[in-house]
């Protein structure tokens, strides 16, 4: 995909859409790739929208996703409470956060997803160079389990309504399924769902899945909005259909909540 300007009627390279743009367009995945082609991609998504055509999700809304910092300053702004969070460039002030932090501190890379990149630190531990973060420290307190085994939340998100939900339990701190976590099913009612569609509303997503944990005291905190989230585990711990919901939002079958 790409630009076509001046050699097909809509400007846009889209093959098997040369004469006349679809209806709508659903962004499965952002592959990976330079800053350059990433750019390319989303340029494409914003004129798709531009030229009217329904995009879910929303290039705007991928970019609030895809970028942690911007993901973490919106929940923030809508009064979503989420853990602690430091977003720089300079690695002495960032180390000397990290000494002087009360806990463990995660570090995670300011683009990333499926828990890949993420470390826990000491407080004091050292950081790693300017180099292997490309630049940017995305600094979280890390929150320490309510129960005895790791935990948190994913509630997927469909035109403003909790669809479904489970717990992802791990041994190891990092609860992502792809990264060994199990997934039970648990109820998406209640404050889970009403702070997960918050959250989605925040970055402005017609769908997303949202990740929930819940400190010692049972609140729970807003970690990461996933725009392009996968529903394979949820499925496979709930049952629950999810592409039924899309495909009806799409389609303009189901209108947002």
């Amino acid at each position: 995909c790409g630009f076509a300007v001046g050699a097909t009627p809509h400007g846009l390279l889209l093959p098997g859409f040369e004469e006349a743009l679809p209806q709508s367009a659903f962004v499965r995945i952002m592959p990976g790739g330079t800053t350059e082609q990433i750019t390319l991609r989303l340029g494409v998504l914003h004129a798709l929208r531009e030229s009217g055509v329904k995009v879910m999700n929303d290039a705007r809304a991928i970019e609030r996703c895809i970028d942690k910092s911007m993901t973490t300053f919106l929940l923030a702004r809508a009064g979503l409470a989420t853990p602690r969070t430091l977003v720089l460039e300079d690695p002495q002030a960032a180390q000397m956060l990290v000494d002087a932090a009360p806990g463990d501190t995660v570090l995670k890379p300011l683009f990333g997803a499926q828990g890949r990149g993420l470390r826990r630190l000491a407080p004091k531990a050292a950081l790693p160079g300017t180099e292997e973060m490309d630049g940017v420290y995305y600094l979280q307190d890390f929150i320490p389990p309510a129960e005895e085994r790791h935990a948190d939340y994913r509630v997927f998100v469909v035109g403003g309504r909790a669809e479904g939900a489970m717990r992802r339990v791990a041994s190891h701190w990092i609860t992502n399924i792809h990264q060994g976590a199990t997934g039970e099913p648990v109820p998406a009612t209640g404050a889970l769902a009403e702070i997960a569609v918050a959250a989605a509303q925040a970055v402005g997503a017609h769908f997303a899945g949202v990740d929930l944990i819940a400190d010692a005291a049972g609140r729970l905190l807003v970690l990461e909005v996933n725009s392009m989230p996968a529903w394979s585990g949820l499925h496979a711990a709930t049952g629950l259909d999810m592409a039924a919901p899309l495909a009806a939002l799409l389609a303009g079958e189901r209108a947002m909540a």
